[in-house]
């Protein structure tokens, strides 16, 4: 059902480095590059995660309540995960652990305030 997700950055150089950098540990390459942004996939076929410059130019900010998660094979790749975010300047939200009924979740903020979660169903 999801096509792609969007988070906004109010500086593009860092957030992609910081993006390509942890999306590589899913397998994920950059599917489209623009003066505005990029978006990275695993496949043509399956939803596509893109951080970009505000459209209107303004400020990017954080959203409340609004999180995108990034789905993982196993509890060690939402370790992986988790570990490279804040190894690259991300802000802990949550250790990796259960979450109960069978998901195993980790959550993080990226250089932009943005929060994600990797997760995976046990």
């Amino acid at each position: 059902m999801i096509g792609y997700t969007c988070v906004g950055t109010n500086d593009l150089t860092k957030a992609v480095a910081f993006y390509n950098a942890l999306l590589g540990l899913l397998g994920a390459r950059e599917f489209f590059k623009n003066e505005r942004g990029v978006g990275w996939g695993t496949a043509p076929d399956k939803p596509m995660f893109s951080v970009m410059m505000p459209f209107d130019k303004s400020a990017a900010s954080v959203g409340n309540g609004s999180m995108v998660a990034l789905a993982a094979a196993d509890p060690a790749q939402v370790q992986a995960l988790h570990a490279k975010a804040l190894a690259l300047g991300g802000k802990d939200e949550g250790a990796p652990g259960p979450r109960g009924a069978g998901f195993y979740g980790a959550y993080f903020r990226d250089l932009d305030g943005n929060k994600l979660a990797a997760f995976c169903m046990t």
